[in-house]
């Protein structure tokens, strides 16, 4: 099986797709077959992305993507004081 990222849509999609097929009474194992994922892969959607959305899903990427935006550029600001205290300290 070849790795393939998913995105949280498509995580959230599959996990719909999961429960309907466990309510059909089908197991774990043939679900996770049917969705072309390991068992691990199906357990750590669930726990991350288990009750959202697609929607929901969306917009927590959306959301995760501007957090790393600002991480950023708190970082390069704070690189920026970094060098400018450097350049400030007198050289005795």
């Amino acid at each position: 099986m070849s790795y393939k990222r998913f995105s949280p849509e498509e995580m959230a999609h599959k996990l719909r797709q999961a429960d309907v097929e466990l309510g059909k009474g089908q197991t774990i194992a043939a679900v996770c077959k049917l969705l072309e994922v390991v068992e691990a892969t199906y357990f750590r959607w669930r726990k991350e992305y288990g009750g959202l959305k697609v929607a929901q899903a969306k917009r927590f990427r959306e959301l995760e993507q501007e957090n790393a935006r600002l991480k950023r550029l708190v970082a390069e600001a704070e690189l920026d004081k970094a060098i400018l205290r450097e350049a400030a300290r007198p050289n005795f």
